[in-house]
């Protein structure tokens, strides 16, 4: 019953919300996050303490790292021996602190990702700079703690004598918080440090005077300087970090790209093998071949270009689509006062500064005791030697050692410290010489006791010697700085001929929606009838165009596909191509092809004309349909339907110059025609106003633009198989939105319908029942407004179920891009 009484029933949520609070606390304290007064985490922090604890200090011997990890896992850093060697090797590798704080002997890894060698081989000691950190710690400068097994004691922070968050950085994942401090040059944070110690409330602005930005160990090209001052002010910030490149000419009319300091944290060997793969995969034309040329003297990667291209079209290129520049992220988190805080430079500082003024306190105040002691001393044996007869024979008239310092004292009002003294005085302390000596050691005494309390008592004299450390450390091991900083983000804006390489091409795009190129090779090689396409599908456009230029096409559903030639798939021409549903998220079942485009540049003086099949028309710019970030996966609205059942029947691009009529066709047999100028240009998600005014049950077979004046033939097609021409201009220019007039005669048995409506001239139909026959426009007559034209089909075979324009697959020997 007593065992029962020790279960206690708690709920999952108290367990791991207990649990994994404690466990978030310790990984943010006690691993993940610096300290910002040090600027490190405890593991470092071990390494370094216990390193110089065993003497492994820069001026003696390497010792195998082996041997110093398992000091460190043993006495200090319970965990596994390879994250103490990890973070071992990284304070050793020169790519990645500013200012390293361990020496290395052996393989160290490389910039390139490779690893370091194993612990057995490697030796290290504690860098000279580490010193600076370590300096004083025996003085009670800092706090102490018990190790995990309360068998040792280790600090909590290091004396730190130079800002080494700043100027080394860190990095760290905990739960919660992540860090992300860059490393910074030590000379310009020391300015900066002075300066904040003599003008406490200086302006950021002032002090990025002395810290104008980060200096990483791989130099590079940093960008945005208001990025940086907002990450000094918040502790968050994006700027850009980019590679140290130069364009060399070298024989024969060639380039090549010299690169020679590469962002930080960046994998080199990775950087030139997605060099390599760009050049492989031929994504740009141009490069030749990508060696990766570093060795003992320096890091140099080049990029041999091909003749006569364009050396900084393919530089752009490799700045945005690899590492060659990347975003660097400012995330200054650190641990202050026992709590991560994202912090920006001044508080870092002024942290600094508090800590500084704490250490030289604690250390001024050892240093008196210890002085104060050791005069009381002199003081003695001064006084012992003065009356060294009647102090010899006290000792001498003493029983044994504890006597005769009772007597010392007793006699000579000495203390007990300085009987303690005299008593073990060494005979040869007593020649004249060391009266001398000991006059000079207490006046030293006295200076230096004298010094100590004014450092104590005053604030002014405590700065000061805080600044005259700092300019010891600055003038010991300042570095001149290795990363520029450019006040501007510089946009990289990547020229299309960079990228494709020029060719002129065939471009295919049919009905349903397949669409590709085909070298010009591939078409003469072919009959124009060889085309390859699905059963039911007619081509819609065949065209020359160059790889530079560019496709819109337009859908039944009212969206725009944009496609560069180059990016449609090469394929040859008997080859039926790539249908756009496979890129496009959206693209309908019933969903086709109505019109297509090619352009080289977008005509800001042209407009499209849209005709929905339910009575809508608008005019929209062209410069609308800039190429959009998503155009390989989703289309853009060209019109907004008012019903699910609208689509557009039919869509022209004009010249807003051009003085036009739009002529209308409805399914009962009205035509409408008026100016082009009634119809506003609106955006692209606007509805439109209305063309027709359509009775019920009947909607726009079709629209097209003619002449207002002049003869401008069109063709109608009836469902009875009758085809007839006129002239558009025979319907006199009515206002927009009005019913129109007939264009057929009404029959009262079986009257004829409107199923195609089109342009009258140079064209071939192709019309179908049960049977299909092909007619020239230009054959049939023109009739007047009211006739039913002719028939071209056995009416008795049925109603007539399609009517498509012929478009010759031919190659147009003409064809110019608009």
């Amino acid at each position: 019953m007593e065992h029962e009484s020790n279960i206690q029933e708690l709920t999952l949520e108290e367990v791991m919300g207990d649990r994994f609070g404690r466990y978030s606390k310790y990984i943010i304290q006690e691993r993940a996050l610096p300290d910002i007064r040090d600027g490190l985490k405890p593991v470092q922090r071990r390494i370094l303490y216990s390193m110089n604890k065993d003497g492994n200090t820069f001026e003696k011997g390497f010792r195998k790292s082996a041997k110093s990890v398992g000091n460190i896992m043993g006495n200090y850093h319970p965990h596994g021996d390879s994250s103490i060697y990890e973070a071992m090797v990284r304070m050793s590798q020169d790519w990645k602190l500013r200012a390293i704080l361990i020496e290395m002997h052996g393989n160290n890894g490389s910039m390139d990702g490779d690893p370091p060698a194993a612990m057995r081989y490697t030796e290290a000691r504690l860098s000279q700079l580490s010193g600076e950190l370590l300096k004083d710690i025996e003085k009670d400068t800092v706090e102490f703690v018990w190790n995990f097994d309360d068998t040792e004691k280790e600090p909590t922070v290091l004396p730190a004598k130079y800002p080494n968050l700043l100027v080394n950085g860190s990095t760290g994942i905990s739960a919660g918080y992540a860090t992300e401090i860059p490393t910074h040059n030590l000379e310009e944070v020391i300015n900066g440090t002075i300066y904040l110690i003599d003008h406490p409330q200086a302006s950021l602005d002032k002090l990025m005077e002395f810290i104008p930005g980060p200096d990483f160990p791989t130099g590079g090209i940093l960008q945005g300087k208001s990025e940086i001052k907002k990450a000094y002010e918040t502790g968050k910030g994006k700027v850009i970090l980019r590679s140290k490149t130069k364009i060399e000419d070298l024989r024969g009319g060639k380039q090549q790209i010299v690169i020679n300091e590469v962002p930080y944290e960046v994998n080199k060997a990775n950087l030139v093998k997605k060099m390599d793969e760009i050049r492989l995969n031929k994504r740009i034309e141009g490069i030749a071949e990508v060696r990766d040329e570093s060795d003992r003297t320096g890091l140099q990667i080049v990029v041999e270009l091909k003749k006569d291209v364009n050396a900084e079209g393919i530089l752009n290129y490799l700045f945005k689509n690899t590492d060659l520049q990347i975003n660097y992220n400012f995330n200054m988190v650190a641990i202050d006062q026992m709590r991560p805080q994202q912090v920006g430079l001044k508080h870092i500082l002024q942290s600094y500064i508090e800590h500084r003024r704490n250490v030289v306190l604690q250390r001024s105040q050892y240093d008196l005791n210890k002085a104060e002691k050791r005069q009381h001393i002199v003081d003695g044996l001064i006084k012992a030697l003065s009356i060294l007869d009647e102090v010899i024979a006290t000792i001498r008239g003493s029983k044994d050692k504890k006597d005769a310092k009772n007597n010392l004292v007793i006699q000579h009002q000495f203390t007990e410290e300085q009987a303690e003294a005299i008593v073990t005085l060494q005979l040869y302390r007593l020649t004249n010489t060391d009266i001398t000596q000991l006059r000079a050691e207490a006046e030293e005494l006295a200076a230096l006791i004298s010094e100590l309390k004014k450092i104590i008592g005053d604030e002014r004299e405590l700065l000061k010697v805080i600044k005259k450390e700092l300019r010891e450390v600055k003038k010991q091991y300042s570095q001149a700085r290795l990363t520029e900083i450019e006040d501007e983000i510089q946009e990289i804006k990547i020229d299309t001929e960079v990228l494709v390489a020029q060719e002129d091409v065939v471009v295919t795009v049919t009905h349903e929606g397949y669409i590709k190129r085909s070298s010009l090779r591939s078409y003469a090689a072919s009959k124009p009838e060889e085309l390859g396409m699905k059963e039911g599908d007619y081509v819609l456009y065949s065209g020359q165009a160059n790889t530079l230029d560019h496709l819109l096409l337009v859908t039944n559903k009212g969206n725009v596909i944009y496609r560069p030639v180059h990016e449609l798939p090469d394929l040859r021409w008997k080859e039926i191509g790539e249908h756009v549903s496979q890129t496009l998220l959206n693209f309908s079942v019933d969903e086709s092809i109505l019109a297509v485009y090619t352009y080289t540049e977008l005509d800001p003086l042209k407009n499209f004309v849209l005709i929905s099949r339910e009575g809508l028309i608008k005019q929209t710019r062209m410069t609308e349909f800039e190429p959009w970030r998503t155009y390989k996966s989703r289309p853009l609205q060209i019109i907004k339907f008012k019903s699910d059942t609208d689509e557009l029947v039919n869509v022209f691009l004009t010249n807003q110059e051009d003085n036009m009529d739009v002529f209308l066709a409805s399914r009962l047999g009205f035509g409408l025609r008026f100016s082009l100028n009634e119809v506003p240009v609106v955006g692209p998600k606007a509805a439109g106003v209305k063309s027709m005014n359509l009775k019920d049950k009947d909607f726009v077979v079709n629209g097209t633009l003619v002449y207002p004046d002049g003869d401008s033939p069109i063709v109608v097609v009836t469902q009875r198989g009758a085809v007839k021409r006129m002239l558009a201009q025979e319907l006199s220019q009515l206002g927009r939105a009005k019913r129109g007039v007939m264009i057929l005669r009404e029959l009262k048995k079986n009257p004829h319908r409107v199923i195609y409506m089109g342009d009258g001239e140079h064209k071939e139909l192709q019309i179908k029942n049960t049977v299909e026959k092909i007619i020239s426009t230009d054959d049939i007559p023109i009739n007047e407004r009211t006739s039913n034209g002719s028939f071209v089909l056995d009416e008795k075979a049925g109603e007539v179920n399609s009517v498509i324009e012929l478009i010759d697959p031919a190659l147009p020997t003409e064809e110019t891009v608009i």
